[in-house]
């Protein structure tokens, strides 16, 4: 198959395989990734086009966010890339058309560092609750995919990299932060780079030390004068 007809393709990671096989081939060099960023945006702004109705609801929560963080710091601009980045992964959506709650609760969980209380002593736990809550939610009413999987990663990794990065005094558990959150997404864009093929989600056994994290950072910020 080739490389130009990865805008048609249905499924997400074979279209993201098709991707980065190619990127492999030209070794990265920066002829390879111009086309592969090239082919990328064709096929994001395909898939999100072929999805009015999610692309509207993306729009119009991401439009309330961004009043919600007017004067504030990082403020709309947080909200703006969040934006960008949930159209051009609309493709994960795969055979939905539209926006499910769970999805909506994980947008709104990556984007609280943006939101007034973002930064409050209460704002980890709701974090955590905004978690559970999308995950309960996309189990009990089927509407799991790639798109809600991958959000819920790495609005974890935003907003918790954030508060500690920001909040937390203790450089032990920023540490521990970089290493939970930001070395996993580094290690699996890496490998994908690596191998030219898209990795398997971490299993959520391995993601169990960073909920721990995640509830020690929450109550560290909650009791923090």
């Amino acid at each position: 198959m080739s490389v130009e007809s990865v805008s048609d393709l249905a499924d997400s990671r074979a279209a993201t395989n098709l991707l980065l096989a190619e990127l492999r081939e030209g070794h990265l060099a920066s002829a390879a990734v111009a086309r592969f960023l090239g082919h990328a945006a064709r096929r994001s702004l395909r898939q999100a086009a072929r999805r009015p109705r999610a692309l509207a609801e993306l729009t119009a929560l991401h439009g309330a966010l961004y009043a919600l963080a007017a004067g504030r710091r990082p403020g709309r601009r947080w909200v703006t890339a969040s934006w960008v980045l949930a159209v051009l992964h609309l493709g994960l959506l795969e055979k939905r058309t539209r926006l499910a709650a769970a999805d909506a609760l994980t947008l709104v969980r990556a984007n609280l560092p943006a939101l007034p209380g973002g930064a409050d002593r209460v704002s980890g736990l709701l974090a955590i609750g905004l978690d559970l809550a999308d995950g309960r939610l996309a189990r009990h009413q089927g509407t799991t995919s790639p798109f809600g999987e991958y959000g819920d990663t790495f609005a974890d990794a935003a907003y918790w990299m954030w508060l500690t990065l920001r909040h937390e005094p203790s450089r032990t558990v920023r540490v521990a932060a970089v290493a939970a959150w930001a070395l996993p997404v580094a290690a699996v864009t890496g490998l994908a780079l690596y191998r030219g093929t898209m990795p398997e989600r971490p299993r959520p056994l391995l993601l169990r030390p960073a909920a721990a994290l995640q509830a020690v950072v929450a109550l560290r910020h909650l009791t923090r004068r």
